[in-house]
């Protein structure tokens, strides 16, 4: 071996080492910052309720303010809430505006690029809304009607057909529903808004999950559920940007602890009178 060679050969060795270095600098980057700052900050909603909201004293709350509430007071830190489009939310690239999103997001393959999913901490059955002055009976009365999804969700997924959950053990999404028309909403419960001003005024059905639906019903709005089987089930997890396995690995141990002690039990059946978290 001549002196060159050498030289290549040690200059190889020593950018290994430096990006080695550079690895082991970043890993657990983001769960660095939340311990050393003790604060953590969560991206969610603030118009979706039970899930997340703002109350009568302008103050979120909510099942998943609760989750994310419990996540923070087991890594013994405070925390704050951010409320970003869903699309930004779900987007990934987060530059460390937000370490965690706490927001009943669906695990699905065209996320999966973009976020990493810690655990799932619930699970939410998708029903049909309508009118509660529709003669509609079953998902089959609703072929050719107008349908109203909330963008960006695995319900405009679901009606579009495209919709492609990324958790193991769920079953192979069947679609038996052809729209004649699907709008699409800004927030989960402007389609419940246009829905309540009659059959088939401006919608004639919305497919969202049932906690949302129940929940409408619950705040009076003039709707019901199609009795029958569900349009569709789908886990919910808490998710992370991309890049840090340590901060990923931390909230799924945490998720788990809460799911393994009964904690989500509790919290689901406080918001939703229904047990959802298994």
């Amino acid at each position: 071996m001549n002196l060159v060679d050498r030289r290549v050969i040690l200059a190889g060795m020593a950018a290994l080492l430096l990006l080695g270095s550079l690895g082991a600098a970043n890993a657990g980057e983001i769960l660095d910052r939340v311990m050393s700052s003790k604060a953590l900050k969560v991206a969610t909603n603030s118009g979706w309720p039970p899930q997340s909201f703002l109350d009568d004293n302008n103050e979120m709350v909510g099942f998943d303010i609760d989750v994310a509430n419990e996540i923070a007071k087991r890594l013994g830190v405070e925390v704050s809430f951010d409320t970003p489009e869903w699309n930004v939310m779900t987007g990934g690239r987060w530059h460390g505006r937000w370490d965690v999103a706490v927001g009943s997001i669906t695990p699905t393959k065209a996320r999966a690029h973009a976020l990493d999913f810690a655990a799932v901490y619930y699970f939410s059955p998708y029903v049909f809304a309508v009118h509660k002055d529709s003669t509609a009976t079953s998902r089959a009365d609703l072929n050719g009607k107008v349908i109203g999804v909330e963008t960006g969700t695995t319900s405009e997924d679901y009606i579009n057909r495209r919709l492609e959950i990324d958790a193991p053990d769920t079953p192979p999404i069947e679609y038996t529903l052809e729209p004649g028309e699907v709008k699409t909403y800004a927030d989960s419960m402007l389609p419940f808004d246009d829905l309540r001003l009659g059959d088939g005024v401006r919608v004639d059905a919305v497919i969202a999950p049932e906690q949302t639906a129940m929940g409408a019903i619950k705040n009076g709005y003039p709707v019901k559920i199609l009795p029958g089987d569900y349009a569709f089930k789908e886990p919910l997890v808490v998710v992370a940007d991309k890049g840090d396995p340590e901060w990923t690995a931390k909230l799924g141990e945490i998720v788990k602890a809460m799911k393994a002690d009964g904690t989500l039990s509790t919290l689901t059946t406080k918001w939703y009178g229904k047990d959802y978290s298994s």
